[in-house]
């Protein structure tokens, strides 16, 4: 059954916790942020896909997947499960990031988002996720939840990993980036 009616007056519950929690809470906002960043990525998968877009041998939508998995990761320590992201996740996405930028020109300014429709979806994502960031380093603050450094830093590393492919796809397919001329 898609529906119980137990969040009909505006709660819910989190993993191993018996009492309900308010939609509205800290914890809620992040959870929900965490589960909007991850739904994006699907799009950005799909999208990886059709491009066929690789880095190395390594296709970017499954790279996509396995940040979706992550993220379900992220989600259950947030809620209290007993786990959470470790040094080797960590590592994964901070070596997809260095392979892509050794491709790229170096970065000198800022970049107007847009270029193909991938890069923006990307540039999408990367926003997302640093609200998501931001909503559990709230959660962490509070104290009511412990989250991980390596959770935290993985996070971080997301809106790079994210940024990096924005920045590929547009490179990729011959696109100058733009920076602002803030006039």
């Amino acid at each position: 059954m898609l529906y119980t009616r137990k969040g009909d007056n505006g709660t819910t519950k989190t993993f191993g916790c018996d009492q309900r929690i308010s939609k509205s809470s800290i914890i809620a906002e992040a959870l929900g942020s965490l589960d909007e960043i991850n739904s994006f990525l699907g799009l950005c998968k799909v999208k990886a896909r059709k491009e066929k877009l690789l880095i190395g041998k390594v296709e970017v939508n499954q790279i996509v997947h396995d940040i979706q998995k992550n993220l379900f990761i992220v989600q259950a320590e947030l809620a209290g499960a007993s786990m959470s992201i470790d040094e080797e996740k960590l590592k994964e996405i901070e070596d997809i990031v260095d392979t892509i930028e050794k491709e790229l020109p170096p970065i000198k300014s800022f970049f107007i988002s847009g270029g193909t429709e991938l890069a923006s979806l990307f540039d999408i994502a990367r926003t997302i996720s640093r609200r998501a960031e931001r909503r559990v380093i709230a959660v962490a603050d509070e104290g009511k939840v412990e989250i991980k450094p390596s959770t935290k830093a993985y996070l971080n590393r997301l809106s790079s990993v994210l940024y990096a492919l924005a920045r590929l796809s547009n490179f990729r397919a011959g696109i100058t980036e733009e920076s602002p001329d803030y006039k």
